[in-house]
């Protein structure tokens, strides 16, 4: 039964932050193609559809795998026992597979070609800041919500995400799965490889951050599922 449940839980996390990432990266290459230049209609495009479809995967996965697709995520629900640590490792490895896999699906449907170093400049302290900034917020709502309202963690998380895209200045990566994989395509949704250690130190800040709040703030244990329940009731 624990075999079932860890397999599914892979599968889950790995489909999961793959139609992510073609959802981050393909939405931005729709917007900028339809937007005509106009780089804030190009944002609002890709934030509205990362949002949607953050929302639809959540509801679809959660209940197999806690819905994570995010490494930062996965290891700061560790550290609150929120699923044990010997799954940390096969989560993060399916989430990178996943996210690269994304990527090559996202570009593969535009003609882009697959697997392209970014040129996208996101260099400075502030955008490492503003990446801390946003991590922070979404282990935030996360916990927030799935220890006090459940039920709408998905469209909360959605929510911020799409609100997170305008209000940082990083546009908000909060995941350093999407970050790694985003070096690899040259479109809209890039990141250049150099700018990459950069985030994923500010996001690695704002979830320790978040979790030792959270850890006071709002100390019951969370709705998202734990395998060990899931192998239970298999």
């Amino acid at each position: 039964m624990r075999s079932t449940a860890i397999k599914t839980a892979l599968v889950a996390e790995f489909v999961g932050t793959a139609l992510l990432l073609a959802a981050v990266v393909g939405s931005g290459i729709m917007g900028e193609r339809l937007s005509g230049g106009n780089v804030a209609i190009a944002l609002l495009a890709n934030s509205i559809a990362t949002g949607a479809v953050l929302v639809a995967l959540i509801l679809t996965f959660g209940s197999i795998s806690g819905a994570h697709f995010n490494p930062a995520f996965s290891v700061a629900a560790a550290s609150q026992n929120d699923v044990p640590w010997s799954y940390v490792g096969g989560y993060v490895a399916t989430q990178v597979l996943g996210a690269l896999v994304g990527v090559a699906v996202a570009d593969v449907m535009f003609g882009e070609p697959v697997y392209a170093a970014s040129q996208h400049m996101r260099a400075g302290l502030s955008q490492v800041f503003s990446e801390s900034v946003a991590t922070f917020g979404l282990l935030s709502v996360i916990w927030g919500c799935s220890r006090r309202q459940p039920h709408a963690v998905a469209f909360a998380v959605g929510a911020y995400i799409a609100g997170a895209y305008w209000f940082t200045s990083s546009t908000s990566f909060a995941n350093p799965a999407v970050t790694l994989a985003r070096a690899f395509t040259d479109t809209f949704a890039g990141i250049r490889l150099a700018d990459v250690p950069g985030f994923i130190a500010g996001q690695a800040c704002g979830a320790a951050a978040a979790s030792m709040l959270c850890r006071w703030l709002a100390p019951a244990r969370t709705a998202l599922p734990r395998l060990e329940e899931t192998e239970r009731v298999g």
